[in-house]
């Protein structure tokens, strides 16, 4: 299971990374797109869109499920991955890569300071 160290991790198996001061991707790891199985749908929230820490803010459908994205951390919607709409696929074949949902503007960056680093995420899905 690929899981980067300048990542960080949830434990509702999300991927947070920084990609400016204030400015962060999101998306699924690739162990909860492999418990998933093949990705058929993916809901994102709007741009614009204000999100809370353990908030749904959209769901990924499968051939097994429908499952929430939580948001990891608070913060506005200012970038979504449209290109999951026409192949939602991407969520299964590049999790952390072409496959990241959303970007999220963040008035805290303290908030990272709570979410797992690559080893006590690989700690957790190991239990």
């Amino acid at each position: 299971m690929a899981a980067p160290d300048e990542i960080k991790y949830t434990e509702e198996h999300e991927w947070i990374q920084r990609t400016a001061e204030d400015k962060v991707r999101i998306g699924i790891t690739d162990y909860a797109q492999q418990q998933l199985g093949d990705v058929v749908f993916v809901q994102l929230p709007d741009l614009g869109q204000q999100v809370t820490a353990g908030d749904s803010m959209g769901e990924v459908e499968s051939t097994k499920s429908v499952s929430e994205i939580y948001a990891p951390i608070t913060g506005e919607v200012v970038a979504r991955n449209e290109q999951l709409e026409d192949e939602p696929e991407l969520v299964n074949s590049a999790p952390l890569d072409d496959g990241w949902m959303v970007e999220l503007k963040i008035a805290d960056p303290a908030q990272l300071d709570g979410l797992l680093d690559a080893a006590a995420y690989q700690k957790l899905t190991e239990a």
